[in-house]
């Protein structure tokens, strides 16, 4: 899920980190949820070793993917995830979880983050009306969470500072 990855220069998903796709890493990430959902664009057609939905929009923003994200789960709590935060772990994704109420996220918010499908009607609105913000869309609750883990990659140089050997 998100955005056009302008600053990057290739899909995000596709890139490598100590090894393995940001795609699969955020993969194995959520491996313990229930239920796993992959949103992006098909018509890219990336070739990720797990089905994608589509985020049925014509933008590339974080907020389509998330109304996707939501609209496709079955349960009501939902944990997004973006691939270019590849130091999450699944420990602070459960912290996110435990404070849902209708969502929390990090200081650095709004993603990653814990959603309740209750926001749906909110979201959708936003995104229809063309305000594709995630941030303040909702009330959410702040989890401090470590600035470490939440290091996202927007350059491929701020991906190759990650893939260093004393820092994996």
């Amino acid at each position: 899920m998100g955005g056009a990855s302008r600053r990057f220069g290739s899909p995000k998903a596709l890139a490598t980190l100590a090894g393995r796709t940001l795609a699969e890493r955020a993969w194995q990430t959520l491996a313990w949820c229930d239920e796993r959902v992959a949103v992006g664009k098909t018509a890219d057609a990336l070739p990720l070793p797990f089905p994608l939905v589509d985020d049925d929009s014509s933008v590339r923003a974080p907020l389509a993917g998330l109304v996707a994200g939501l609209r496709a789960a079955r349960h009501d709590l939902c944990v997004v995830l973006p691939v270019d935060c590849p130091r999450v772990t699944a420990g602070l994704l459960q912290r996110l979880v435990a404070a849902a109420a209708p969502a929390a996220v990090p200081q650095t918010g709004p993603l990653p983050g814990a959603y309740r499908r209750s926001l749906l009607p909110t979201l959708t609105r936003r995104l229809a009306d063309g305000d594709l913000r995630l941030r303040g869309a909702v009330d959410a609750v702040t989890v401090l969470c470590d600035p470490a883990e939440l290091v996202n990659v927007n350059t491929e140089a701020e991906l190759r500072a990650l893939d260093r050997p004393e820092i994996r």
